[in-house]
């Protein structure tokens, strides 16, 4: 099973950048899926999840209302559209999956997760 995500890059604080998670190998819609980030310094946080059905989303307060998670689970392909960018929003962000039964909410936690991408950086310039 593997993770590839993209659309990463550098923009100006107010702007938009939308990330893509592409999954092979695997029947994606068998998996929850979730980004986290991680800035220089500091631990790696969630920032949003994605049930299998793409019926339940979560998120992390610091993104509510300027993030959306979604899915495609005809593409294999989970996104991550983020308006509204701040400088603390700088971090190589990472998509992570774990199969689950069809009744099982994904978790906020990074360890409850068994499948990650590779990351992407996103620079948020002032």
């Amino acid at each position: 099973v593997q993770l590839q995500a993209s659309g990463g890059g550098l923009v100006q604080a107010g702007g938009s950048l939308t990330l893509s998670c592409a999954a092979s190998g695997v029947t994606f819609s068998r998996y929850a899926m979730g980004w986290f980030r991680q800035a220089p310094g500091k631990e790696r946080e969630f920032v949003a999840a994605i049930s299998r059905s793409g019926s339940s989303t979560y998120y992390a307060d610091s993104v509510k209302g300027r993030f959306t998670i979604s899915r495609d689970n005809d593409r294999k392909t989970v996104y991550l559209r983020m308006n509204s960018l701040k400088p603390e929003d700088t971090a190589v962000y990472y998509c992570a999956g774990k199969q689950t039964i069809l009744t099982v909410e994904p978790d906020t936690e990074d360890t409850w997760y068994n499948t990650w991408g590779q990351g992407t950086l996103v620079t948020v310039s002032s």
